[in-house]
């Protein structure tokens, strides 16, 4: 039984509820983040419980003024986006992660790099930053979610998939992704509008 790391609503809600993307990343991590804040739910049960949220590291990758997007494939563990494409490559934090920390930034940045390892071979240098998080209540996935995204900028565009969930990436200028935004899920509909030109 795969168990998830998730943060109670409330806690979210006393940061400052917002729908959509909100910059003011730092604060809600340190919040979510804290000792006591968090807790391991089984995932079955966290997927249909909306008191509670799915604390997601979601990374975009840039290169030379293009971003990576590809499609989301029938192994993906999360079924009810199967088929759409994406701008996020992330996944659930898991007790695998906890560190010398326990439940903490360490054991977040162990999951963001476990993630990125498992779905696609990355060469060369790379370099990341937060740039704020997704927030989307009006959806069934989305109101059991919080994505918090992660833009890494890259020195090549050798880019490939590791795993079945993974097809079709390439890298695209913001105008061919903002042309397919119907064929987005939402929250990389979400972060289209977030990302910087260059």
């Amino acid at each position: 039984m795969e168990h998830v790391l998730v943060i109670p609503r409330a806690l979210f809600d006393s940061l400052g509820t917002f729908q959509g993307f909100q910059p003011d990343a730092d604060r809600f991590l340190q919040a979510m983040l804290a000792p006591g804040a968090n807790f391991f739910m089984e995932r079955p049960a966290a997927e249909t419980d909306p008191s509670h949220k799915q604390l997601i590291p979601y990374s975009i990758f840039h290169h030379a003024g293009r971003y990576l997007c590809y499609q989301r494939g029938g192994s993906s563990g999360e079924k009810r986006l199967v088929a759409r494409r994406s701008l996020g490559v992330g996944g659930h934090i898991n007790p695998v992660d906890q560190s010398c920390d326990g439940m903490g930034m360490t054991m977040y940045f162990n999951s963001l790099e476990r993630e990125l390892a498992e779905e696609l071979v990355l060469t060369g240098a790379r370099s990341q930053r937060v740039i704020g998080l997704i927030n989307d209540d009006s959806s069934e996935v989305g109101s059991v979610h919080l994505g918090v995204v992660h833009l890494f900028d890259l020195d090549n565009d050798d880019v490939a998939s590791n795993e079945d969930a993974i097809h079709d990436p390439r890298f695209m200028t913001l105008d061919e992704l903002r042309s397919r935004r119907d064929e987005l899920e939402t929250w990389s509909q979400i972060c289209l509008d977030q990302l910087p030109a260059a």
